[in-house]
C-alpha cells in the first residue's frame, strides 16, 4: 500500500529543513512523497534554491504523513487561512503530524501541537508553550503521532526516526548506510549545549529580528484573541 508523504513548501523555508528529509523519506519503499504549495510555480527557499511544488494544496491526496519545515517564511503563514486549514484537515487525519525547525511554530499556529511534547530550533525553544506544547530538550521528539525535530540539519535525524517508527528500525538502517550518514562534525559547536558562550551570543544576536518578529506575531495573536471573547 503507498505510503503517502506531504511536505509543505512556502516561501522564505529553509531548504536543508526539507531536502535533508526528503532524501530519506523518498528512499522509503511504497513512499509517494508530495511538496505542497497554494500553486505549482517555483518556491523560492531562504538563499535562492527554487524547489518546485508536485500539487496544490486543494489538490493533495489524504495524507499519512504530514510535514512542515521550518524557516523565516513560516511566520508569515500562522495566520494564512488557507495553510492553516491545509494543516487542520491533514493533520486531523494523518497517522503521523511532523515538523523539522520552526516547523512546529507553524504546526502550533494551526492547533496541531496542543497538549504535546515538542521541539524546534534551540532559539524559539520559548514559544512553543505559547501554542499549548512543552518544550523537550532533545533533537528529536516524539509523542504518540507528532514527530518533531531541532534545527534544520535535525532534520536527518528526524526523518531516520520516523522511518524506524513507520516501517522498522532495520530499513531506517539500511537507508542511513545508503547516505552514507556517519556524521563528524569540524568542530563541536552545533548546539549552546556545545558552543563557547560567546560564539552563542553573537549567533542570538543575529537571529534577535526573526525571534522579535515572532514575539510580535504571539502578542498580536494574543490580543485578537482577547477581542474575540469579547
Amino acid at each position: 500500500m503507498t505510503i503517502e508523504i506531504g511536505m509543505l513548501l512556502f516561501p522564505d523555508l529553509t531548504q536543508l529543513d526539507l531536502t535533508g528529509p526528503f532524501e530519506v523519506l523518498q528512499r522509503v519503499p511504497d513512499a509517494r512523497v508530495h511538496l505542497v504549495w497554494k500553486d505549482r510555480a517555483p518556491v523560492m527557499a531562504r538563499g535562492g534554491m527554487a524547489i518546485v511544488p508536485t500539487t496544490r494544496l486543494a489538490e493533495c491526496p489524504p495524507l499519512d504523513v504530514l510535514f512542515v519545515p521550518g524557516g523565516f517564511g513560516q511566520l508569515a503563514l500562522q495566520d494564512d487561512d488557507e495553510v492553516l486549514a491545509f494543516l487542520r484537515r491533514e493533520g486531523a487525519r494523518a497517522q503521523w503530524v511532523t515538523s523539522v525547525c520552526t516547523g512546529a511554530l507553524l504546526l502550533g499556529a494551526a492547533g496541531l501541537l496542543e497538549g504535546h511534547r515538542a521541539t524546534t530550533h534551540w532559539a524559539y525553544t520559548s514559544f512553543l508553550s505559547a501554542f499549548g506544547a512543552e518544550h523537550v530538550d532533545e533533537r528529536v521528539v516524539i509523542d504518540r503521532n507528532r514527530v518533531t525535530g531541532g534545527g534544520v540539519t535535525a532534520g536527518i535525524d528526524f526523518a531516520l526516526v520516523l522511518v524506524a517508527q513507520m516501517i522498522g528500525e532495520e530499513d531506517a538502517r539500511a537507508i542511513q548506510l545508503q547516505l552514507e550518514y556517519d556524521p563528524l562534525p569540524p568542530f563541536r559547536s552545533g548546539h549552546p549545549k556545545l558552543a563557547d558562550p560567546a560564539l552563542t551570543m553573537r549567533v542570538r544576536e543575529r537571529l534577535a529580528p526573526s525571534v522579535e518578529a515572532q514575539r510580535i506575531a504571539l502578542e498580536a495573536r494574543r490580543a485578537r484573541a482577547r477581542t474575540d471573547v469579547r
